[in-house]
């Protein structure tokens, strides 16, 4: 019934720990992170599309990623129309909108958990 897929993701993007971006990033299939950004992570809405945060790495701004694996920190919300798994040392400052989410013990969240509708059950809900 469950299941973890435990393949990492796909990584066309890194932005190292030495380095600190300021304004708003897009990226296409999946970006991992052990810098700072200040500003706006978006990605495109094709299933697999990932952010990846390390321990050190830190975001301050929204970010709207398919799929968040997050072990670092966020300040401002999250949207995750798949899935968000936060690690133990994850620490987001915002709201978190979600499809399914794993946490670790050890992971803070300062805001509101929203569970997203999927696509498939809001169509099957506006047909019935």
């Amino acid at each position: 019934m469950f299941s973890r897929d435990s393949r990492p993701p796909h990584i066309e993007t890194l932005i190292g720990k030495g380095v600190r971006v300021e304004g708003d990033i897009d990226f296409l299939g999946g970006m991992h992170l052990d810098g700072a950004i200040a500003g706006n992570v978006r990605s495109d809405a094709a299933p697999g599309a990932t952010l990846s945060v390390s321990e050190t790495g830190s975001i301050e701004g929204s970010v709207d990623v398919p799929n968040v694996i997050l072990q670092g920190q966020v300040r401002g919300d999250i949207h995750a129309a798949e899935r968000v798994v936060l690690g133990a040392t994850a620490r987001v400052e915002g709201d978190v909108y979600y499809g399914v989410i794993e946490m670790t013990l050890g992971a803070q969240i300062m805001g509101k958990l929203v569970r997203l509708a999927s696509a498939a059950a809001a169509q099957a809900t506006a047909k019935g």
